[in-house]
């Protein structure tokens, strides 16, 4: 070929990906379906409780959130969950502030410090944890820790019962907002655990690597390297555990007096409650009315759990790295 003559260019191309097989749009779909499902559900679920419980929000206005008395014996009827939904935050925030700390160093120890056949065999005991059913852990708690705990309650007040917080007016330091706290820890230690535990596993390792290089213990690595870095999963992780120990019913029922009176702070007082617990020991005998009541407490319940769930979503997706 001559140096004057020129090669004629190549046709362009289309580059259009290869249309999906059969098998691949019915599994796109089948995913799409399912995933979408659980939307429609949640959603028929709050429609459903919304109908139910809009006699009682109607009849009993903003005081059925924030009032203290539950009295179906007079007329009209006065139906206020005030003390219950204290009681729920009150043990929520309660189990989390023990959880937590017994979570992480669970997280820790699986991915810095024991070997590849102990961390798996670790994690799979704390997911077993986490498939426990509730009323196991709630007869756990009444028949074997409640004692136990008691002690620990009663060693409280006698060395710090000046403080109002670890005061009790009498001798009896059984079903307690203190004993019903440290079961809802161990219910939600498995997810706080496993969260953090992921989002361990997805650290840089040559940035520990490089810290206990330059002569900081493992103490420091972790309180200026790893937990800086993780934060945002770990929190994410905590209001995870936080939303499941809101809605939390038989165990709480099992190891708490419910009493319907405003327990502010004296943790070691044999009396408490929460909304989920409320809920089972009063739907049996319930009249219509007071069915009502009940349904309206599960949409606030509902409402409050569902919040902190989308909160938590949220965080550990902005924590993850890939999608930042």
């Amino acid at each position: 070929m001559s140096q004057n003559e020129t090669t004629a260019a190549p046709e362009r191309r289309s580059l259009r990906a290869k249309p999906f097989a059969k098998a691949d749009r019915i599994f796109y779909r089948v995913s799409t379906i399912a995933a979408n499902s659980s939307i429609v559900l949640v959603s028929l679920i709050l429609i459903f409780l919304g109908i139910r419980a809009w006699p009682a929000f109607e009849s009993q206005g903003i005081g059925f959130v924030f009032g203290s008395t539950w009295n179906t014996s007079v007329e009209p009827i006065v139906m206020q969950i005030g003390p219950m939904l204290w009681g729920s935050i009150l043990l929520s925030i309660l189990g989390v502030m023990l959880a937590v700390p017994m979570a992480i160093s669970i997280a820790y120890f699986i991915v810095f410090m024991a070997g590849k056949k102990l961390g798996s065999s670790v994690s799979v005991l704390v997911d077993l944890l986490a498939a426990l059913p509730s009323i196991v852990l709630g007869l756990w708690g009444l028949l074997v820790f409640s004692p136990v705990a008691a002690d620990w309650a009663k060693m409280l007040h006698d060395a710090l019962g000046f403080i109002p917080i670890f005061a009790n007016s009498g001798d009896n330091f059984l079903r307690s907002p203190f004993i019903a706290s440290w079961v809802v820890a161990v219910m939600i230690v498995p997810i706080i655990a496993s969260i953090t535990r992921e989002i361990f596993s997805q650290l840089d390792r040559e940035l520990i690597s490089a810290s206990l290089a330059l002569g900081a213990g493992r103490w420091s690595t972790f309180r200026r390297v790893i937990l800086p870095t993780a934060a945002g999963g770990i929190v994410g992780g905590v209001l995870l555990g936080l939303g499941r120990a809101l809605g939390e019913t038989v165990a709480i029922y099992f190891v708490l007096n419910l009493i319907f009176d405003i327990n502010i702070f004296n943790i070691l007082e044999p009396k408490g409650g929460s909304v989920a617990s409320m809920i089972m020991s009063k739907f049996g005998e319930a009249s219509t009315a007071e069915v009502s009541g009940l349904m309206a407490a599960g949409v606030v319940l509902f409402l409050v759990t569902l919040f902190v769930n989308m909160l938590a979503s949220y965080i550990v997706a902005k924590a993850q790295p890939w999608r930042k």
